[in-house]
């Protein structure tokens, strides 16, 4: 059974910093690239950041490029989303996911993704 748990969400001032983490169980993990979406009240889901299955392809929403940075370590079958220079805009349910494809390139679309964590609460106060 495959299982996806977040942690690390929270309350933070605006400008602060989080880091998120996800550990994969269950699932050929090193395989698969891995993807964090963010929903906020009233919003659809939306794509933050994915990362190819060995760590080397790495894209960003154009919302958070150069604030956040995915990461992932094989060896413990966990994704980090590390997130400087929170707005508040930023308050959204956070989730992990695995793509559906071995060995594929990371992708934007929720689509792409078959395994999901039950997400985490990161709050960010102006």
């Amino acid at each position: 059974q495959v299982q996806l748990v977040e942690s690390g969400g929270g309350l933070v001032q605006a400008g602060g910093s989080l880091r998120l983490s996800c550990a994969v169980s269950g699932h050929t993990f090193s395989r698969y690239a891995m993807g964090w979406f963010r929903q906020a009240p009233g919003k659809e889901r939306e794509f933050v950041a994915a990362i190819s299955w060995r760590g080397g392809n790495r894209y960003y929403a154009d919302s958070v490029k150069g604030r956040f940075t995915i990461s992932r370590d094989n060896a413990k079958n966990t994704v980090y989303l590390q997130m400087n220079s929170l707005k508040p805009e930023d308050t959204a349910v956070y989730f992990c996911a695995v793509d559906r494809d071995v060995y594929s390139d990371p992708r934007r679309s929720e689509y792409e993704y078959d395994y999901w964590g039950q997400g985490t609460q990161v709050t960010v106060s102006s």
